[in-house]
């Protein structure tokens, strides 16, 4: 009797550590499964890196008119970061050639003008027929394209697209930090 007691208890803790690994690996959603190597040394990341954490994915440019929002997206990612908030920048040159410069020179500019901290992606195409995979999923959940640079498209804690923002709505309006804001007091499913 005392082995089957043994056995059982043996398999009973097994079961709770696999529920309890089950439990705290939560699987990555489709809109976050992708990779793309980083701006500032194009070493690959996997964006499932930040699944539970609000999201603002942002084209970027870097001779833009709204170039200047890269200080207030700056100042969002500073404020909210630590609550579980991540603004990630996508370079592109889709839009008046305004992003004409190699990954390090764009690296370089963001660094030196806008001490640009949040994680930026290599220069990628963002619109058109062949955007690259977060893009094309973006659009496909949202049907909106980014129609310029500075687009902006806000993604919940569980992956899910929750609305987008033109090239002309600031990071610091409140159409966006509301929501930001309402995202970050949701806990993840």
């Amino acid at each position: 009797m005392h082995r089957y007691l043994m056995n059982f208890l043996f398999g009973l803790v097994i079961l709770l550590s696999g529920l309890q690994l089950a439990h705290a690996a939560p699987t990555c959603s489709p809109l976050l499964s992708h990779t793309f190597p980083r701006l500032q040394d194009e070493v690959p990341q996997n964006l499932c890196q930040y699944q539970g954490k609000v999201i603002l994915v942002v084209n970027t440019a870097s001779f833009c008119g709204f170039t200047s929002q890269y200080e207030g997206l700056e100042k969002l990612y500073a404020k909210y970061k630590d609550q579980g908030f991540v603004v990630l920048g996508f370079p592109s040159n889709d839009f008046g050639q305004q992003e004409p410069g190699s990954n390090k020179e764009i690296a370089d500019f963001c660094k030196n003008t806008y001490d640009v901290k949040f994680p930026m992606f290599a220069k990628s195409v963002v619109s058109g027929n062949n955007p690259n995979s977060l893009f094309k999923m973006l659009i496909a959940k949202t049907g909106t394209t980014p129609k310029w640079n500075f687009y902006k498209y806000l993604i919940d804690r569980n992956g899910n697209v929750i609305d987008s923002f033109g090239s002309m709505t600031k990071p610091s309006s409140s159409s966006i930090t509301g929501p930001i804001e309402k995202l970050l007091g949701e806990k993840a499913q």
